[in-house]
This record gives structure tokens, C-alpha cells and sequence, in this order.
């Protein structure tokens, strides 16, 4: 049953904080063709059965609720590997064909280990995708291996010269940076980036590994990271990010732009606007939120739009101010980076 009335006008979806949810992070898919070190174990995953994952169907109505009845302007694609899921065109296009109540379309971004982005890029950007971001933590072929487990840098790097042929701009590239991992490559992929013509995005290392290994220690700052890539190419502050999860700076030669994510040293929960939706269709409103709500049960049970409104509104509600890691009360949620979605 999906019979409801949907407001003339969207209503704002705040927490009680105060803040404006305007994000949905929306994962297709716990699976992933990497086993990356800071993630997911070498073996031993158990993934969800097919039928615990949400259609395409079912995620398009969540979107929409979210998008038609509470403003919801941005849309991410994540994973697991959201390349992996089949048919990822077609979801695509189903989410590139929502408006807002003004006309506009939700800005729609996909984020990918971009191991087969070569081969798609064009189709994901025909069927109405805006922004692609790719994870790339290394340019050495021997440490990708290492980190990633898996001999795909080639095919990386292809695809992301692939996404700016097609029209992707910026193409945006996410590393994680582990102290003792790849922290001696900082200045390497801020070069690349300026070389290539892509933002590079440094991202603090969470505690969100399957194997439990992270440690404060292993956190290579943003203050760090600036002063590395500062030293040799001098930097300029962009104005306040906003709800935006990155510090962004301008090289003072003109020649692009450069990005910290400071999760751990500089936490913006204070402006977040992001809840997400799991590939098994749970609602969480917090990348390290311990608990969520579950919308695939009022999806399959005939729920109606305005229960699964009623549920998103009741959890944002109850939005945490913040993740506190660090701190002697931080509790990791029970669930890795893939299967929460990144």
C-alpha cells in the first residue's frame, strides 16, 4: 500500500540540534571487489542474501519520499562496490528523474573503487549521473596490492582518465591516509592530482576496519597533511565548507584544488546534513550511528508513504550531536565501512 498525500510544499527534515537534513548517502550493495585493509578482512565476509537487499524499486521510493516530501537535494551512491551491483544504469536513471518542488534534480554522485569505471563510465553518465567520486589511496602498483589485495591500480587509474573523457567534472579522487600505510605519498597524489586535473580528497583514517586494528596513532592529521603538500605547493584556504565533509584549499599557482576530510582531528558533525540508507534498507543518521531503523520492513509489509516519512522524520529526530571518537565514551558501531556504506 503506497496510497498518501504528499505535501504541497517539502518540509524541512531537522534534528534536534537543529540541523537540516539534505544529504542521503544511499549504499546498492554490501559486496565489493577489493578487500581493502582499512575495510574488510582478506576472507570471511558473509555477505546478504539477495532477498535482504533492497530493489531498485524500493530504494527509488525512499529517495523520492525523501526527495519530494523533505527537500533532500543530494543523492550519493555508495557501496560495498555500487559498480558491482547489476543493471547500476538503470537505478540511475530512476533517481536522475526525481524533482524537487522547485524542478530542480537532486544532485547525483556515485563513489567507486573504479576498478571497472573504464568499461561504464559513459553509460552511468548517459543515464543522468552528475558527479563521480574514486578511491585511489596509492600510486604504487606493489602497496596497492598490498592494500587493496587485489593488482587493479592500472585499471583504476584508466577509469578515472575514462570519467573526465566522457564529461565527469571534477572527478574527484578519495585516499585514505594510514600512518606507516601510505602517509609517505601525500605529496605524491597531490602532485598526480594537480597533473591530472582532479581534486584529490585526503580522508582521516576512521575506526570503521573490520579486523578492529585502528588506533589514534594511525591518524595522519589534516594539519599534517596541509603542511606536507603547503611546503612544496603553497595553498589558499576556500571559504567554509559548510555542511560540505571537506576542507578544501586552492593551489596559489592556479593549478586546482585540494581536499582534507578531518573525521577524527576536526569533526564537522556540527554542520552535518547526511543520513544514509543500508543496501539491507536500514536508516541511519550517522556514518557511526549504533542503531537504525528499518524501512525494508515498511516497504514489504505495505507501508505507506507517509509511515516511511513518519520513521525517517521520527529517527533524524533523535540524531545524535556527534560520533566522539576519541573519546573514553566512543563506541564503534557493530557494522564495517562496507556494509554500513561509505
Amino acid at each position: 500500500m503506497e496510497a498518501s498525500s504528499t505535501p504541497a510544499q517539502p518540509v524541512d527534515l531537522v534534528d534536534g540540534f537543529g540541523r537540516v537534513v539534505r544529504d542521503l548517502r544511499i549504499s546498492v550493495t554490501d559486496r565489493c571487489n577489493f578487500r581493502c585493509t582499512y575495510c574488510m578482512p582478506a576472507e570471511g565476509m558473509t555477505w546478504l542474501d539477495r532477498a535482504e537487499v533492497l530493489t531498485y524499486e524500493e530504494i527509488e521510493r525512499v529517495a523520492r519520499i525523501c526527495v519530494e516530501r523533505f527537500g533532500v537535494d543530494s543523492l550519493r551512491l555508495t557501496g560495498g562496490e555500487p559498480t558491482v551491483r547489476a543493471h547500476l544504469p538503470l537505478l540511475i536513471s530512476r533517481l536522475a528523474a526525481l524533482r524537487l518542488a522547485d524542478g530542480r534534480t537532486p544532485d547525483l554522485a556515485l563513489t567507486t573503487n573504479g576498478a571497472t569505471l573504464r568499461n561504464i563510465a559513459g553509460e552511468l553518465r548517459d543515464a543522468g549521473l552528475a558527479r563521480i567520486n574514486v578511491s585511489l589511496d596509492t600510486l604504487r602498483r606493489d602497496r596497492f596490492l598490498a592494500m587493496t589485495r587485489r593488482d587493479e591500480l592500472d585499471n583504476v587509474l584508466a577509469g578515472i582518465a575514462e570519467a573526465k573523457t566522457v564529461g565527469f567534472d571534477p572527478v574527484k579522487v578519495n585516499a585514505v591516509i594510514e600512518r606507516g600505510a601510505n602517509d609517505d605519498e601525500i605529496l605524491d597524489l597531490a602532485r598526480w592530482g594537480r597533473d591530472n586535473g582532479v581534486e584529490v580528497r585526503f580522508i582521516e583514517f576512521m575506526p570503521l576496519d573490520a579486523t578492529n586494528e585502528w588506533e589514534r596513532a594511525k591518524v595522519v592529521t589534516q594539519d599534517e597533511i596541509v603542511s606536507t603538500i603547503g611546503a612544496v605547493f603553497p595553498l589558499e584556504p576556500v571559504p567554509a565548507r559548510g555542511a560540505a565533509p571537506a576542507d578544501r584549499w586552492r593551489y596559489a599557482d592556479g593549478r586546482g584544488t585540494v581536499g582534507v576530510i578531518p573525521s577524527v582531528s576536526h569533526p564537522f558533525c556540527g554542520d552535518c546534513d547526511r543520513v544514509r540508507l543500508t543496501s539491507d534498507g536500514q536508516f541511519r543518521t550517522c556514518l557511526f550511528a549504533t542503531d537504525e531503523s528499518d524501512i525494508r520492513a515498511l516497504l514489504r509489509n505495505g507501508g505507506s508513504d507517509d509511515e516511511i516519512a513518519a520513521l525517517v522524520t521520527r529517527a533524524v529526530g533523535a540524531k545524535w550531536a556527534g560520533h566522539q571518537i576519541g573519546q573514553v565514551n566512543f563506541i564503534r558501531p557493530n557494522r564495517t565501512m562496507s556494509q554500513i556504506g561509505g
